[in-house]
């Protein structure tokens, strides 16, 4: 059974569908990017499945036991978020909240995950350094991080790697690709940048005026896919 399955989905906001409706799933240990054009509604996408905001028609369906709390999300950054005058552990164990219900503290089972958590990331020994000090490579492993802590299931990543160099580009998508082979995460990741998703993804969706679902074979051997594929070829010439 498919982890997450949606059906006839419309996306837009204000009452304005901004796509066509789209079907596609999720199952356990996929490795799914979200490609289309500047302003298709990838964003958007994420926002909806999160349940911040609603679908303009469809359905989204949670399946194989997954709840709403165990979805771990790495939004992108603004420059207020980057600024945050907190701690590496302080920041990597607010993703236990949603495990906390009603209780005011973190217990010892939820700050050992933290800790675990911050040595998967390659955090050690900077427990205490304020997150606003950091590089942007090493703002992001707090961040993934701290999703982590949310979850061990799926993973909703917005644009990892944009604003990153080269060198920390690599690693990061290194990082991400250990977790969904290597410890089973699903991983539903927005990308520009379309080597990595073809290089890294089992399934792709592509959304926006026209809407594709499948492997990335498929996606390569269709002809939305194709055009795509060109036409990001020769922006980055």
């Amino acid at each position: 059974m498919a982890l997450i399955t949606c059906k006839d989905l419309v996306l837009g906001y204000d009452g304005r569908a901004i796509t066509q409706a789209f079907d596609f799933s999720v199952h356990t240990g996929d490795y799914l990017c979200i490609v289309g054009e500047n302003g298709s509604g990838k964003s958007t996408l994420i926002k909806t499945l999160l349940h911040l905001q609603p679908p303009i028609s469809g359905s989204i369906e949670a399946g194989d036991g997954l709840r709403p709390n165990e979805i771990g999300y790495l939004p992108q950054q603004t420059a207020v978020q980057r600024d945050f005058p907190a701690s590496i552990r302080e920041v990597v164990i607010s993703g236990c909240q949603g495990r906390c219900g009603l209780r005011p503290f973190y217990n010892r089972e939820e700050k050992k995950l933290a800790a675990e958590m911050i040595h998967k990331l390659g955090l050690d020994g900077m427990e205490n350094r304020c997150y606003r000090e950091l590089s942007g490579g090493q703002q992001q492993r707090v961040l993934l991080a701290r999703a982590l802590c949310a979850t061990q299931k799926v993973l909703l990543l917005d644009e990892p790697v944009a604003g990153l160099d080269p060198k920390v580009t690599t690693e990061m998508y290194r990082i991400i690709d250990d977790l969904n082979k290597q410890d089973g995460i699903t991983i539903i990741m927005i990308s520009h940048d379309m080597d990595a998703a073809l290089h890294y993804a089992t399934h792709i969706l592509h959304i926006g005026e026209t809407s594709f679902y499948g492997t990335k074979a498929q996606y390569l051997n269709s002809k939305i896919g194709k055009r795509f594929a060109s036409l990001e070829g020769s922006d980055a010439q």
